[in-house]
């Protein structure tokens, strides 16, 4: 999570699509869901598809109010609370046994890493400590075919104290073993992992401070770049990282996508440029999809991306995007990588 917005996308407005190989250009996002709970400020974050093709996603307030997270069913165009106190979720992700894997965030959330059975809905917590010390806000993750939790563990909001002297994206086992992956990073937000899984990708954005709360906050911000990482067979770094883009002095990314072809979906939250980039695997733009207009120094920013994620079988090529309090789609030509299908 990296700006609090609230206003609402007007879709009349939206710039066509570029790139006709990923991106027709006459598609058009699609509202499927707007915030009606009465939840201050935040953001909806983190959408993840289930293998029934339904999608969940969190939706994130700021202060004492409990987040949600919502189940969005492609078939009836329903949405429904799937949890009442999602223990402030930001990233979502289903694993191969089915479970939701949650990444649980300060501000008064869990500050781990969860699991839910989709039956049940009993949650566990999978980790929350990485030598003895309670993680800062865990953040967003990716799953490797062989279980293996990849997730960053920033800090953008809450009063809680550090209790880690890094911020740095770590790797919990099947087994509940953590290992650190890298810290190589100033402040790791998205991750993603290749179809091969021989490439970790991390969005570093520092928006330079952990209280977005505070005032006043600091005008100038770290890095906004976007790295790929090289793994080995035993899926830890292995090489020099790549850095693929560096934004400068603009708002970097957020949460991302893979497709099939291993091309990269990433929620750019540029107040220049708001929208999907994609990207190939060397870091070439193939394709845009606009979320909202041109509006350098606003102050309430409208129709900024959070993340995005593939829908399943007959809607393996719809791309849903989470944009300030909402959730929408956009049909495309790539179909989307998930851990069950690849």
């Amino acid at each position: 999570m990296a700006v609090i917005v609230f206003p609402t996308l007007a879709l009349a407005e939206l710039p066509a699509p570029s790139g006709e190989a990923i991106v027709a250009a006459d598609a058009k996002l699609e509202k499927v869901f707007t915030r009606t709970a009465k939840l201050r400020d935040g953001l909806t974050e983190g959408p993840a598809c289930a293998p029934d093709g339904s999608i969940y996603f969190s939706d994130i307030p700021v202060g004492a109010d409990k987040g949600l997270i919502v189940r969005f069913d492609p078939k009836t165009k329903q949405t429904t609370v799937f949890a009442e106190d999602s223990h402030k979720s930001n990233g979502l992700k289903f694993d191969a046994r089915g479970r939701l894997i949650a990444c649980e965030g300060a501000d008064g959330g869990g500050r781990c890493v969860a699991a839910y059975d989709l039956e049940t809905r009993k949650r566990t917590v999978v980790a929350d400590r990485y030598m003895g010390k309670r993680f800062n806000s865990c953040n967003d993750l990716s799953i490797g075919k062989k279980g293996h939790i990849y997730f960053s563990d920033p800090k953008y909001l809450g009063s809680e104290s550090r209790e880690l002297d890094a911020m740095a994206v770590y790797r919990v086992d099947p087994k509940g073993e953590v290992v650190e992956v890298t810290r190589e990073v100033e402040k790791p937000n998205g991750v993603a992992l290749s179809p091969d899984n021989r490439t970790l990708y991390v969005v570093d954005h520092n928006n330079g401070n952990e209280r977005l709360d505070e005032s006043p906050n600091p005008a100038k911000h770290g890095a906004m770049k976007f790295y790929a990482f090289p793994l080995g067979e035993d899926g830890l770094v292995n090489g020099p990282r790549r850095t693929l883009i560096d934004m400068g002095d603009e708002n970097g990314f957020d949460g991302l996508a893979v497709d099939v072809q291993g091309n990269l979906y990433l929620a750019q939250r540029s107040l220049k440029r708001p929208g999907v980039l994609v990207l190939n695997a060397d870091g070439k733009e193939i394709a845009f999809i606009p979320t909202g207009e041109s509006q350098p120094g606003a102050k309430a920013p409208v129709g900024i991306p959070s993340n995005c994620c593939f829908g399943a079988g007959d809607e393996q090529s719809t791309l849903y995007v989470t944009i300030d309090v909402s959730l929408y789609r956009i049909k495309l030509k790539s179909k989307g990588a998930h851990l069950w299908t690849r």
